[in-house]
């Protein structure tokens, strides 16, 4: 009986309704669909962790200032193929470890031509970073000691200089303007944690990059796989403590390299994308409070407009009670229905912003419930009070009312 008067009395103003109900439907949309984002931008991040590789553990030499001005990481020369050599043999818990020197070059093979990230590496570096060879070979420690010229294709690389799905192992190459013969291409990886195109990229062994490419002795980085996941901090701890030593760093210097884990990256990038998505939703959040209002407004008018009704129902027998739960119930029903229409409105947007920009959404059920919980107790709490004035209305005062 509540409700179906509930409903007809909101059905009198059918425009005032819907405009009421807007209020909650651009909430709870809102707070949907941004949760979404969020979400999806954090397994994003857990994706791209998972494949670059696993148990990594990367070294980087330290921050180089010059002047005053900061060259940022990997810019200092305070790595050696000595610190690497006592890694691989004096830290315990590593499966597989990769020296790295990085540069970038322009690639050319015929009368075509690619600039892309050149990979001096070792031999594990398949093993750390979980990638497969799809044509050739990947090159032998043989390779590596001899410094020879030999390259493994990225799949960017592989069909920009000779087309898709063509197997150029055999080819020759230049970089920098020497002949590097190609033995193999890796199969697709795609983005890494840093959002970069991974197979866009060129692996050769790190002696032949030092040596024939970029003229240094030092390196720029150690990549390592710890044994199992629940080693990785371990090692890194372990990893630290050599290197100190070696590099004679006191108690309380700063370390001049560092030692980062994929899982301290990916926390930070979570926390950094958690506390957007609690801001969004936070903004979002505003609609339902403004919704909120709303509701409370227009039920203060439906007050005013029925008092001789409320009057009425009161002469003939109605409590304080039963009009206090026609005009809850009423506040309910707007918010309510403006939740459930707000839902649609949020899951339809995020896989909106998905198909059209191709960015990553998760819709949440507990966000789904969250918002509709809230909605609902939006029109509770915003309809408490025009109820409650209602039910004290006094029958002969509002029987009078003009």
């Amino acid at each position: 009986m509540i409700f179906r008067v509930a409903f007809k009395a909101l059905g009198r103003n059918k425009m005032r309704t819907a405009l009421t109900m807007l209020g909650m439907i651009i909430g709870v949309a809102a707070v949907i669909a941004m949760v979404a984002l969020g979400n999806g931008a954090k397994s994003s991040i857990e994706t791209q962790i998972k494949s670059a590789g696993t148990n990594i553990i990367n070294v980087y030499a330290g921050n180089f200032s010059m002047g005053g001005a900061r060259q940022g990481s990997g810019a200092a020369n305070t790595l050696t193929v000595d610190d690497a050599t006592a890694i691989r043999n004096e830290v315990q818990g590593i499966q597989y470890f990769s020296v790295g020197v990085n540069t970038r070059a322009q690639v050319i093979a015929g009368n075509q031509n690619w600039p892309t990230r050149i990979n001096g590496i070792e031999t594990d570096w398949p093993n750390i970073r979980s990638w497969t060879v799809k044509y050739g070979a990947f090159f032998t420690q043989q390779d590596v000691a001899s410094s020879a010229k030999v390259a493994v294709l990225g799949s960017t690389v592989a069909t920009n200089l000779f087309g898709e799905d063509t197997d150029p192992t055999g080819s020759i190459v230049r970089i920098k303007n020497q002949p590097f013969k190609v033995i193999g291409v890796m199969g697709s990886k795609g983005a890494s944690t840093g959002g970069d195109d991974q197979d866009d990229s060129v692996m050769i062994p790190y002696t032949t990059c030092q040596k024939k490419l970029m003229g240094i002795q030092n390196i720029q980085n150690m990549t390592i796989s710890a044994a199992s996941a629940d080693e990785v901090a371990l090692v890194a701890d372990r990893v630290t403590q050599l290197m100190r030593v070696r590099h004679k760093i006191f108690p309380g210097d700063n370390d001049d390299f560092m030692v980062r884990t994929l899982e301290e990256m990916a926390a930070m990038r979570s926390a950094a994308t958690e506390t957007m998505t609690a801001l969004l939703a936070g903004i979002a959040g505003v609609s339902l409070l403004v919704g909120g209002i709303g509701i409370m407004n227009i039920m203060l008018v439906s007050v005013t407009e029925r008092t001789r009704e409320i009057g009425l129902r009161m002469a003939i027998g109605a409590k304080g009670r039963d009009v206090l739960l026609q005009f809850l119930v009423e506040a309910v029903v707007l918010s309510v229905f403006g939740g459930g229409i707000g839902i649609a409105f949020g899951v339809g947007l995020a896989k909106a912003v998905t198909q059209l920009w191709t960015w990553p959404t998760a819709v949440d059920p507990n966000s789904i419930l969250l918002a509709f919980g809230f909605s609902a107790m939006t029109g509770i709490f915003f309809g408490f009070y025009p109820a409650t004035k209602a039910a004290k209305l006094d029958p002969i005062e509002a029987l009078r009312f003009e």
